[in-house]
């Protein structure tokens, strides 16, 4: 048998000792030498014009060095994980509670805190939109541009209509998935300096690089100006791909010339960091009397929130996965990613793919039902298996185990439930 360096050995976790001895160093226990502390005044409406600000207030309160604004900004002030709609700072439109207006940097808590609230901000509060529904209406205040529709696809395989016709029996159901938070233990924070022309920045993120190309947009300068680091990081689980306090410290390290550090509250995370999708989901499935599976008509509805994050890649995962580890010849999915004033969505493990399997196991045992045979045995029935071809026209030739996976899990269940004497 062949002998590998990692598959099937014991591997010790590099970080463990250190996380475990209390040694490793998270951004936010992170100091420099001269170091400021950084905040952010947020939006308290979650849709609004602003009409003005004023930080004069806060800029004489004694240990304050900077407050800065959009107007500071010397690059672009626009980020996005894929598509790019969010402001750093923002100009005039409120699209979210807990939109950026301005950051400030002073030399303690207790100053940044006095300063933060004395930034006076004018805002003419306007109509939102908060539910998928609404958002779809033809005379819905927009979020962005002329249209709340982020992204729209269908997915398409063989005759769906003509295959329900052949169908003995045909289950149709709506589910739905809420709101979901990371609530990783360690919230978002980065510690930036700017020194001999270069941009340097330590943040709790997953992803360093594009990090890197966004701060270094923002500045306006080129990449080879920002080092971008990613620190022992206290969870993420895709909560930390997108931007968070990254732009903020950099851009007020360049003006100050001095270390900035900003750490998030629990609360400030809670309000602004990307959530998992909200999905509404109605699925259409119809089998013949022995379980086998002929067709499924799949309409979701998802809501990006505010900004689109990655929003465009959980639309064409959920669209891809929504028939579900099932062999179904005849296969119409539709999907819409909207814009609302919610809390922005991103990525969160799976990228849509959890949404969509509470609709399609949903449905096997609807239809286990219906036909009266075991929600195992039409799981079984119409899994993949090797030669198996998607959704997408796919051909799986390798790796195929969940027909065993299954059998092992109900050979299991079952013998637990004869040990507790169910």
């Amino acid at each position: 048998m062949k002998e590998f360096n990692v598959i099937g050995k014991n591997v010790i976790k590099k970080d463990a000792v250190d996380k475990v001895l209390g040694k490793a160093k998270f951004a936010a226990d992170m100091k420099l030498p001269n170091m400021l502390v950084a905040g952010v005044k947020r939006s308290e409406v979650p849709s609004g014009k602003v009409i003005n600000i004023n930080a004069e207030k806060a800029k004489k309160v004694p240990g304050v060095v900077s407050v800065l604004t959009y107007k500071d900004i010397p690059g672009e002030n626009i980020i996005g994980i894929i598509n790019k709609d969010e402001p750093i700072l923002v100009e005039d439109k409120i699209r979210r509670i807990g939109d950026a207006i301005a950051i400030v940097a002073a030399e303690d808590e207790s100053t940044l805190e006095k300063a933060l609230e004395l930034i006076e901000v004018e805002i003419e509060e306007t109509q939102g939109v908060f539910t998928i529904e609404d958002a779809l209406k033809e005379d819905s205040p927009k979020v962005h541009g002329d249209t709340n529709i982020l992204a729209e696809k269908i997915l398409k395989r063989g005759d769906v209509d003509a295959a329900f016709k052949k169908c003995d029996v045909i289950v149709e159901n709506e589910y739905s998935t809420p709101v979901i938070a990371h609530m990783f233990i360690e919230p978002e924070a980065t510690l930036a300096n700017y020194e001999e022309g270069i941009i340097t920045f330590y943040s709790s993120t997953q992803n360093p690089h594009y990090d890197r190309g966004e701060v270094a947009r923002m500045l306006g300068i080129t990449l080879n100006r920002v080092r971008s680091v990613q620190a022992t990081t206290g969870g993420g689980f895709g909560g930390k791909l997108d931007i968070s306090t990254q732009c903020h410290t950099a851009l007020l390290a360049f003006y100050t010339n001095r270390p900035i550090k900003m750490v998030r509250s629990r609360e400030e995370s809670m309000k602004v960091s990307s959530k998992r999708h909200p999905h509404y989901m109605k699925f259409k499935t119809g089998a013949t009397k022995d379980g086998k599976i002929l067709a499924t008509d799949v309409e979701l509805l998802q809501d990006t929130g505010a900004y689109g994050s990655y929003g465009l890649a959980v639309i064409t995962r959920s669209m891809v996965h929504a028939q579900g580890p099932y062999e179904i010849p005849n296969v119409r999915i539709r999907a819409k990613m909207v814009y609302t004033n919610n809390p922005m969505s991103g990525a969160m493990r799976g990228f849509g793919v959890p949404q969509v399997a509470i609709g399609h196991e949903g449905q096997m045992d609807a239809l286990a039902e219906k036909l009266g045979i075991d929600p195992v045995e039409i799981r079984t029935k119409n899994c993949f298996q090797t030669g198996s071809v998607t959704a997408t026209g796919q051909k799986l030739v390798d790796s195929i185990g969940i027909y065993e996976t299954i059998k092992k899990a109900a050979d299991k269940a079952e013998q637990i439930m004869d040990k507790e004497g169910k």
